[in-house]
């Protein structure tokens, strides 16, 4: 009897079955070891979600389009009702913002992006987010995610501000600033902390700048000739440092000077 039940299972479960059905089709098979692990094997179109390569560059105050597109190998042809999230992500991965989320023509935006983020769907299979008045803090790398019943797929695409980083040394002397006083120092100018790698493009356009500042994720970076040193992160409260400001709307141009050389009122003016 036992033989016969362990040969009628084997039967069953080797013939297809669906548990649910959205287009994708799964077998539920059970295995021969006893152990009561089963698996569901993926039989049938493959979601797959693309977004560019190549960065995207805007501006403070301007509207930016963050592309998306998903598709079906092989196409089902027919529309179909899916959920698409966008997150926002730290650099290192570890933490994600949720920037909003969208069923059909309903959506939701959170935080910072309430009332500036919406669904672009310009062809059947667009997901691409739309953000109006952009704002310093969103420069970063965002993931547009496309979900089908048990499919999850989801790519990453970066935004990046066209701006400019400037180091900031209050007039009380170097390095007297916390981290929460470089925020607010920065935030004073009109800008905000920068970024490991806005610090590096401006380096590499020529930025030299021998004091130690801190940037926005907490860490301290000074800049040698041959590059960029870091501190790594520092205690926010503790230590002191200069800060490294970053700004999309600074009106005329910049110029960096050598503090050593000294300069006259007239000159300076």
């Amino acid at each position: 009897l036992p033989l016969l039940l362990e040969a009628t299972l084997l039967q069953l479960a080797s013939s297809s079955h669906h548990p649910f059905y959205n287009g994708f089709y799964y077998n539920h098979i059970m295995n021969d070891n006893g152990d009561g692990q089963d698996k569901d094997y993926f039989n049938g179109a493959r979601l797959v979600v693309e977004t560019p390569k190549d960065p995207i560059y805007s501006y403070n105050g301007a509207n930016v389009t963050l592309p998306c597109h998903y598709r079906y190998e092989p196409d089902l042809g027919a529309k179909r009702k899916i959920r698409i999230k966008w997150s926002k992500l730290r650099d290192d991965y570890t933490k994600e913002q949720d920037v909003m989320v969208a069923i059909g023509k309903t959506y939701m935006a959170f935080g910072d992006f309430k009332g500036r983020a919406h669904i672009h769907r310009a062809s059947q299979h667009e997901a691409s987010l739309v953000i109006s008045d952009v704002r310093l803090k969103d420069d970063g790398k965002y993931r547009c995610e496309v979900i089908d019943g048990l499919e999850d797929e989801s790519d990453v695409v970066d935004l990046r501000l066209q701006g400019i980083v400037f180091p900031y040394q209050p007039p009380r002397g170097q390095y007297k600033l916390n981290f929460h006083e470089a925020e607010q120092v920065c935030q004073d100018q009109g800008a905000i902390l920068a970024t490991f790698h806005q610090l590096f493009q401006a380096w590499s356009e020529g930025l030299d700048w021998c004091n130690a500042g801190w940037l926005a994720d907490g860490t301290v970076h000074l800049h040698l000739a041959p590059g960029i040193r870091s501190y790594g992160p520092r205690h926010r409260h503790l230590h002191r440092f200069d800060a490294f400001c970053f700004s999309s709307a600074l009106k005329g141009e910049v110029f960096y000077l050598n503090h050593l050389s000294g300069m006259t009122l007239e000159e300076a003016k």
